[in-house]
Parts: C-alpha cells; structure tokens; sequence
C-alpha cells in the first residue's frame, strides 16, 4: 500500500512539474482563479488577511498592531512557539506567537482561528549585509455562516481590546515643544492621588470625575462635544500644581503634553502642535497668567497708554515687553486652541491650566465650557498634614499632631514648606526633631503675622483719627 501511495504522489509531483515548465503563465492564472472559484463552494470558511505594512507608503497597519496585541494573551496559553519583547520600562514582558504558529479563539459561542505567517521576497545578493524582505501578515479563519457576527461586532471587539492593551503596556512620555515640534522623555514622576496632600474628600471627588471622564466617549459623542476636559489648578507656590497633573496622568495612563507659549511663534504653529498630540493624553499650560499677554486686547485704552509712560520711564522694563511679545499667539488663538473647531481633532484629552493669581486672568479663558473645574490648592490643612505625615515619617498619629493642628489653624504655610521639616535631611536626624523644627516654624510664621495684625491695626486706628 505504500509502494502505490508512492507511486500516485510520484505521478502527481511529475504533472504538477510538466503543468509549470510547459504551460503559459497566463493559462496557469485562469487555472489558478477558476480553481480557487470551484473550491469555494466546497469548502465551508472564510479568511480575512490583515498585512503587517499597508498603502502607498508602506506604513505599519493600526489593525495589525491591535490584532497582534489582542493575541498576545491567547497566544502565551496556546502557541508551541512564541516571540518575546520588553516594553514599559524594562519591566514588562510581552509574549505574541511565533511565525506558521496557529491559536484559536472564541466570541459568543463561536469559535475561529487566527494563525500568523509571512512571505519572504528576494534577498538581495551583492549587499555587505544581506536584508530578507519579509512582509508578515495574520490570518482569521472562521464559518461562512457567521461572516456578520465576525466582520461586525467581533472584529470591532478585537480593534478595541488591543489598543486597550497597547494604552496600558505603553512606555508613558513627558513632551514639551521646541517651536512648533515636540520632544519628549519618559515619564516616570510616581506621584498618585494616594501621596498628594489633600483632603480626602476632595481627592475623591476629583479622581471620580477623571475616571468618568475617561470612559464617556459615548457620552460626548451623543451630546456633540468633542471628549475633552479642561481643569483649571489655581493657588499659592507650593500647594502642589505640578504634583496634582502627575497624579492625574498617573491615574488615568496619560502622556503629558507640557505646552510652552512663549516658544511659539503665532496661531498657526498651536494648531500644528495641538494636532501632533495623541488621544489619551494631558496638554499642560503651566503659571499661563505669566505665559503671555493674553488679556492686553480687552483692557481700557488708559490703562494701555499709562503702560506706555511707564515703558518710556523704564528701559529694562520696555525690553522685557518686547521680549514677551516676540510670540504672536493671541487670545482667540488660544481660545480655538481649547474649544474650536481645532480641538476636535483627536480625543480623551485634558487640558490643564495652573496659575498664582486666577483673577489675572480674562473670564473667556477661564468660564465653565472652556475650564470646566476649577480646583483650588490652597495652603496645608491638618488633613494634608497628616497625609505629609504618613509619607515622610510612616505615622498615624503622634503626641505631637495636637500642637500641629492648633497652629495650622492660625498660621498659613503651604504643604511644600511642611514636607520640608518632615524630610530627614541627616542620619542622625530623628522623627522629634522634625516635628520640632515643624512646630517652630510654625510659632514663628504665628508671631509674624500676629504682628502684622498689630502694625495694621495701629496703622488704621492712626488713619481715622488724622481723618477726625
């Protein structure tokens, strides 16, 4: 039975040899069609080929991407032979399935197959070091009789699962512009909404808003926003801005976009930036009252011709002017910058503005639609005292903790000056010391300003009696 087997494969593989050395190439293509045609009232499935390299250009297709990241889970339980890469970091180890390597898989009850695989074109011969074209491609097999549920929702499931996967196995980047290019590094702050000084009511309230909005993309699509969000961090130096926008991008996976005004040169150069960033990301416009002259237009023309005097009277401060007018990015610029029509382009983006002094800035930069939630960071409370307190020195509680929240009562001080006498700056320094040079500091910022009350009040009760 062998020997006949033999000799049926051996006549076969002699008429497949004559059918390629004699017939013309063009009859061998109609073969080929018709034949592929006839096979398919036979055979039962249905295969979808998605190339690794798409287009005129040849750029990598989103959709393999997805789909390789969306196996990469079935693949690590089914796949023989595997291929391993190191993302986030160098801390993450990623698993996809080797090349001819075939897994399956199953949505609603059906089952399909996925293998992948690649052509190899011709090497080139006469190179130093030889390169192999190989164009590799994954292959989706399942029944006819389910081509709707497949093509529609299935593929749809599979798109949206690997980028999720690609979100959260991606090395997160801090960008900031360079004119109207962007540059980044990776971003690695660890603070979280955890260590931030605040109360915690507060904390909570906030991270409950990011997190909603962060999954309302069909929210805004059905009322006709663009899905973004604009915060407005307002407060004295030192209550936390910058840490509060790590927390966030922390929270959320974010990229943060650290836009610099001043180093653009007009309108059309923000557009250009706005576009190159990615969804799921936070533009971050840090101390914008001091940025730009954004409210220059709207004020009255006596304020700007007492300006002007007062430029001619001070040199240095005429060539600072100029120096802060060589960007030409105006307000309106900026306005379309946040709610335009520009702001469309993309989704899941937070655009964050922080300031000093929020009553320096123009109302239309700062109304509800445009900054939707003002947060105020204000100065240290016994609450965020004691969240100072947990990360520095590890404590709960402390005999000390009293006299603190007598004083924190009275005295204003924000929590970059608490953190400061709670960090241990020597060996030798121990937790009584810090909380002595923290009770110290705050007696003496408590006499200070009892003083400043005295010297008010007798400046005023001297006022009203040279009036009488």
């Amino acid at each position: 039975m062998i020997s006949h087997l033999g000799s049926i494969f051996a006549t076969l593989m002699f008429v497949w040899a004559v059918f390629q050395q004699y017939f013309p190439y063009q009859f061998r293509g109609y073969i080929e069609k018709y034949s592929q045609r006839l096979l398919s009232f036979v055979y039962p499935y249905i295969q979808i080929t998605f190339n690794e390299f798409t287009g005129e250009r040849l750029m990598r297709s989103e959709a393999y991407s997805a789909i390789e990241n969306y196996l990469s889970s079935t693949s690590s339980s089914q796949a023989k032979r595997l291929k391993a890469d190191i993302v986030k970091n160098n801390q993450s180890l990623v698993l996809s399935m080797d090349d001819h390597e075939e897994v399956a898989d199953e949505f609603q009850g059906v089952k399909l197959w996925w293998a992948s695989g690649k052509h190899v074109g011709k090497t080139q011969s006469f190179a130093f070091y030889p390169v192999t074209d190989e164009k590799r491609f994954y292959k989706l097999t399942f029944h006819k009789k389910h081509r709707d549920l497949i093509i529609g929702p299935y593929l749809k499931h599979v798109l949206k699962e690997g980028k999720a996967i690609k979100v959260r196995n991606r090395q997160r980047k801090l960008y900031t512009n360079n004119g109207s290019n962007w540059s980044h590094v990776v971003f690695e702050h660890p603070a979280t909404f955890q260590t931030l000084a605040m109360e915690q009511d507060k904390k909570e309230e906030i991270m409950e808003d990011l997190i909603t909005f962060s999954q309302a993309e069909e929210f805004y699509s059905r009322i006709g926003r663009a899905w973004k969000r604009g915060y407005l961090l307002y407060g004295p130096p030192g209550t936390g801005k910058s840490t509060m926008i790590a927390a966030m991008a922390n929270l959320l996976g974010y990229d943060i976009y650290d836009l610099e005004l001043t180093a653009v040169k007009d309108n059309t150069e923000l557009r250009k930036l706005l576009i190159e960033t990615s969804s799921k990301s936070i533009i971050v416009i840090e101390d914008i009252d001091c940025s730009l002259d954004l409210t220059g237009q709207r004020r009255p023309k006596k304020e700007k011709k007492d300006e002007g005097e007062e430029m001619k009277q001070h040199p240095m401060h005429k060539a600072s002017k100029e120096e802060a007018k060589s960007s030409q990015v105006t307000l309106s610029g900026l306005l379309n910058f946040i709610d335009g029509l520009w702001s469309a382009c993309g989704g899941e983006r937070l655009i964050v503005f922080t300031t000093n002094f929020v009553e320096k800035l123009d109302p239309a930069l700062i109304r509800k639609g445009r900054m939707d939630k003002h947060i105020e960071l204000s100065y240290c409370g016994f609450e965020a005292f004691k969240v100072l307190a947990k990360n520095y020195q590890k404590l709960d509680s402390h005999k000390s903790f009293g006299r603190i929240q007598d004083l924190l009562r009275e005295v204003r001080i924000t929590p970059a000056d608490v953190a400061e006498h709670l960090m241990p700056k020597t060996a030798s320094r121990d937790l009584q010391t810090c909380f002595e040079s923290l009770i110290q500091a705050l007696e003496s910022a408590k006499q200070a300003q009892d003083s400043k009350k005295e010297e008010t009040a007798l400046i005023q009760g001297w006022s009203e009696k040279s009036v009488q």
